[in-house]
């Protein structure tokens, strides 16, 4: 038999090609370097409002019993974090009274996944060092403090005042419209709904009532109905004689405000719709930062290789299965 055909006989056989296709898989692997990629990544801060409305409990989780906003906007955060391109940069705060507290500064999300993840399922109401939530103080110097570290901002509320804000509105923003970018985002349901209460030990104890909480701030000017209010006097009750009535003891997303203050600031608006879906409104309003990443092939490579060569143990029982019992006798 010729050389020829003996190549060529060999050939024909299906295993000795498989075989031969691992063998160069196998040795490419050792001469493969990994590729130098590009891609887009963030560096964000955080900020959490941990003040009393966010305990309401008008999300459900995923074995559909209720959860309060905060343990969601916690949920949507690691969830988050852990589909960000490595190279990304995460930083935490926390916002109660009027000013947000640093927890750590931007941290790649890769290397320090643990500890980030960590301290997000770590965060607790009781935290709070104020009982008050003065949200755009709080937004303003957020985005201050974003801007200090280079960063965007993903600022987490349910957008409520306590107490509210008077008739001439919140502080005026002072900062340059657009100079961070990033995210507003809204938590909580549109309907009104009771704001959990708790005691000194940190039990809850029920519901707070129309009584226990400011139903309006009465510093300042009063408002342009006040002369028709009960017991109106100019000087002794600018404001009226009688307690001011409202739903302030109970709580829902404050939409509107919270679109009106991302128009001042330049920030763009979302709704916390639960415990995923965070990472695609980021990436439509952060700022597209290069991060360089690697693609090794190798272990691409070798997993392929590894199928051919089970492939030639398969074959034949394969081609057995398929031969009638008769020829085979």
């Amino acid at each position: 038999m010729s050389l020829s055909r003996l190549v060529a006989r060999n050939l024909a056989d299906g295993r000795l090609r498989l075989l031969a296709g691992a063998l160069t898989l196998v040795a490419l692997t050792f001469a493969a370097r990994p590729l130098v990629l590009t891609r887009d990544g963030v560096a964000v801060l955080a900020v959490v409002d941990i003040t009393g409305s966010m305990n309401v409990r008008d999300y459900a989780d995923p074995d559909g019993q209720p959860a309060s906003r905060l343990e969601t906007a916690k949920a949507a955060l690691r969830d988050l974090v852990a589909g960000l391109p490595c190279g990304s940069r995460f930083a935490l705060g926390l916002f109660t009274e009027r000013r947000p507290f640093l927890l750590f500064t931007p941290i790649e999300t890769c290397a320090g996944f643990a500890p980030i993840d960590g301290a997000l399922e770590a965060i607790d109401w009781r935290m709070a060092w104020e009982g008050d939530s003065r949200i755009s103080a709080g937004l303003f110097r957020s985005i201050a403090l974003a801007e200090e570290l280079g960063t965007d901002l993903v600022f987490i509320t349910d957008g409520q005042e306590a107490p509210p804000l008077p008739s001439s509105g919140g502080p005026a923003f002072e900062g340059k419209a657009g100079a961070v970018k990033g995210l507003i985002v809204g938590a909580g349901a549109a309907g009104l709904s009771p704001i959990p209460r708790f005691n000194d030990r940190g039990r809850e104890t029920g519901f707070y009532r129309a009584d226990e909480v400011q139903q309006e701030n009465r510093f300042g000017p009063p408002p342009a109905d006040a002369e028709s209010r009960e017991g109106y006097n100019p000087r002794n009750a600018p404001f009226g004689a009688a307690a001011a009535g409202g739903t302030e003891h109970l709580s829902s997303v404050r939409e509107p405000y919270l679109r009106a203050l991302a128009g001042k600031t330049g920030l763009t608006y979302a709704h916390l719709d639960g415990p995923t879906g965070l990472g695609s409104a980021l990436s439509s309003a952060a700022t597209p930062r290069p991060v360089p990443g690697r693609l090794d092939p190798r272990p691409i490579l070798g997993a392929t290789a590894l199928l051919l060569l089970l492939a030639v143990f398969l074959l034949p029982l394969i081609r057995d299965r398929g031969v009638p019992t008769w020829k085979k006798a």
